[in-house]
């Protein structure tokens, strides 16, 4: 995680936007419906076929000290849909959301963005990042940390002063905070400085929004309403959301997933495709199901498929006199 910066000492506005540049790495986040909608995959997620994918990820490795934290990962994340990123914690969701956004150090392989390279200057105004922690400025009012990270991504009087309004009206709609404009967001609970960070990353029109665990903390009402706010971002802005989260039955809500355990995918499918792989009623089954194989597979010794040698050990140990 990125360190927390001092609120007085604001970031240039220059500065302050990759995906992840924010004070805290700020930006955006999203949830879809619960178990009663079925999540269907939006009219406006039908690209080309030829279209390049949200996200393209090949050999894909993150070295921390001397540690693998990423382990060759090969996936995509198709546009316009809802993936979710599964797996327990410390798996390494946080150091791949951080990888595609560009503020992860000692990335190899191949990690394009939108068809850039990730972290390029193109990005910024294009991926929206929310990170697990809050990322606002507790002396500020709300409405004054939505117009400041608004000027930064569109700087400028006249009608760029006018889109940053209407920005900031729609964003309070939307995270449900338009009562607490005027309110210091270091006065607001966790969940409604979460929700600011969040607002801070839906400003402008991201076309991908990298979510970081955006629901831990908030009960379930707010869940809900996230998750229907993530569902009509991907139908009807045509964005692309990646939420991470470790909580299974959130998996449900998404179009596609990919599910993590120390540092390797264990499966990258649509969640009917995985209950029906493994034969099993919940995404969370067939998770512990794909958990046990992958752990029988490395308990397994090497098999050695080599020719067996003539020779006995007797024969073998024998020396010369």
């Amino acid at each position: 995680m990125m360190n927390k910066r001092s609120p007085a000492a604001r970031p240039e506005a220059s500065a302050a936007r990759p995906a992840g540049t924010r004070p805290d790495a700020t930006a955006r986040t999203t949830t879809p419906e619960p178990a009663t909608l079925e999540p269907t995959t939006p009219e406006s997620a039908a690209f080309e076929p030829t279209t390049p994918p949200a996200v393209l990820a090949q050999g894909l490795t993150v070295v921390r000290g001397p540690r693998t934290v990423l382990r060759g990962l090969d996936f995509t994340v198709p546009r316009g849909q809802i993936t979710g990123l599964l797996g327990p914690s410390g798996c390494g969701k946080s150091t791949l959301m951080r990888a595609i956004v560009g503020t992860q150090a000692k990335v190899t392989g191949t990690l394009k963005v939108l068809d850039h390279p990730a972290g390029a200057p193109v990005l910024r105004p294009r991926v929206g990042y929310v990170t697990q922690s809050p990322s606002v400025y507790d002396d500020l009012t709300v409405r004054q940390n939505l117009d400041y990270f608004a000027a930064v991504l569109d700087p400028g009087p006249g009608t760029a002063a006018d889109r940053r309004r209407d920005h900031v009206t729609r964003v309070l709609d939307d995270v449900a905070l338009t009562s607490h404009a005027d309110s210091l967001a270091g006065n607001l609970s966790g969940g409604q400085r979460s929700r600011v960070s969040l607002g801070v990353a839906l400003l402008g029109a991201p076309e991908l929004l990298v979510l970081d665990e955006p629901t831990v903390g908030l009960d379930p009402v707010l869940r809900r309403d996230l998750w229907r706010l993530f569902h009509a971002i991907a139908a009807d802005r045509a964005a692309t959301i990646l939420v991470s989260s470790h909580v299974m039955d959130e998996a449900e809500r998404c179009h596609r997933l990919l599910l993590m355990r120390d540092g390797e995918l264990l499966a990258d499918d649509t969640p009917d495709a995985l209950r029906a792989r493994t034969h099993s009623d919940t995404v969370e089954e067939a998770f512990l199901h794909l958990v046990d194989e992958a752990d029988a597979r490395h308990a397994a010794p090497p098999r050695n498929t080599g020719p067996r040698s003539t020779t006995s050990s007797s024969t073998t140990s024998r020396s010369t006199p």
